[in-house]
C-alpha cells in the first residue's frame, strides 16, 4: 500500500528504498508524487529531516517465455558508493596513505589515489563509519581517526548543511546546531575570500554553489 515516508536524520532514499524493499531507489525519486521534492533536493541522498517521500506500491514484472526451457534474468543495478577525500591543512591531497575503513563493523583496507581519494561500494542504509589513516609515512597524519555519519549531511540550501560542509572543508569548528552564528560568519567570509567570492558573510546562493562544487556534493 502507497504511503509517506517522513526523513529523519541520517536517513538517505538508497536505504529508504530499501527499507520499503525497492532494489533501486530511481522508482521512488521518479515518482510523479515526489517530483517537487526531487527539484528541492536534486540529490536523493542528501535529504533533510522531515521532507516527505512518497513510497508508491511494488509492481511485479511480468514476461511472457516458452515453457520447458531455462531463461536468464539479469538485474541491473547502480551500487552506492562512499567517495571519500582526504586533503592537508594546505588543502594538498593526502595521496597514497594506507588507511583502514569501518563502515558498520566491517573493515576494508584501502590506499587513497594520488587526488586522495578513496572509493568503496556500500549497502544502501550504511550510517556509522570511521576512517583511520593507518600509514607511518603520513606524518603527521598517521594515526588520525576521522568519524563519519553516512546520510547526516544535510543540503547545502539549509545553515545545517552550510555548517556541515564548511566543517569538512576545515572553516567551521562549532557545533553542527542549524543555527547563525559569529563564528559560522567569519567562516562563509573565509571561505568567500579563498573562493574569489564577494566578502560578506552571507551564504546565498553564489556561495552555496561554491560550496557544493568544493566539498563534492
Amino acid at each position: 500500500m502507497s504511503e509517506y515516508h517522513v526523513v529523519a536524520q541520517g536517513e538517505y532514499l538508497s536505504g529508504i528504498a530499501r527499507q520499503y524493499g525497492f532494489r533501486s531507489y530511481t522508482v521512488i525519486w521518479n515518482h510523479p508524487n515526489n517530483a517537487d521534492l526531487k527539484n528541492r533536493r536534486k540529490n536523493p541522498n542528501v535529504l533533510y529531516p522531515g521532507d516527505q517521500v512518497f513510497i508508491p506500491d511494488r509492481k511485479k514484472g511480468e514476461y511472457s517465455r516458452n515453457t520447458d526451457a531455462t531463461h536468464k534474468f539479469e538485474v541491473k543495478l547502480s551500487p552506492l558508493k562512499l567517495r571519500l577525500v582526504l586533503e592537508d591543512q594546505y588543502e594538498k591531497p593526502i595521496a597514497g596513505a594506507d588507511c583502514l575503513l569501518v563502515i558498520d563493523a566491517d573493515s576494508h583496507q584501502l590506499t587513497t589515489d594520488g587526488k586522495g581519494k578513496i572509493e568503496l561500494p556500500i549497502p544502501p542504509g550504511s550510517h556509522d563509519a570511521y576512517l583511520v589513516v593507518n600509514d607511518a609515512s603520513q606524518t603527521p597524519y598517521d594515526g588520525v581517526n576521522i568519524p563519519i555519519r553516512i546520510g547526516d549531511l544535510d543540503p547545502v540550501d539549509e545553515v545545517s548543511g552550510q555548517q556541515a560542509r564548511l566543517k569538512n572543508l576545515g572553516y567551521f569548528w562549532g557545533e553542527l546546531d542549524g543555527q547563525d552564528s559569529d563564528d559560522l560568519e567569519s567562516a562563509v567570509e573565509e571561505f568567500q575570500c579563498d573562493h574569489s567570492l564577494k566578502v560578506d558573510g552571507i551564504c546565498g546562493p553564489k556561495t552555496q554553489a561554491k560550496l557544493k562544487e568544493a566539498h563534492g556534493c
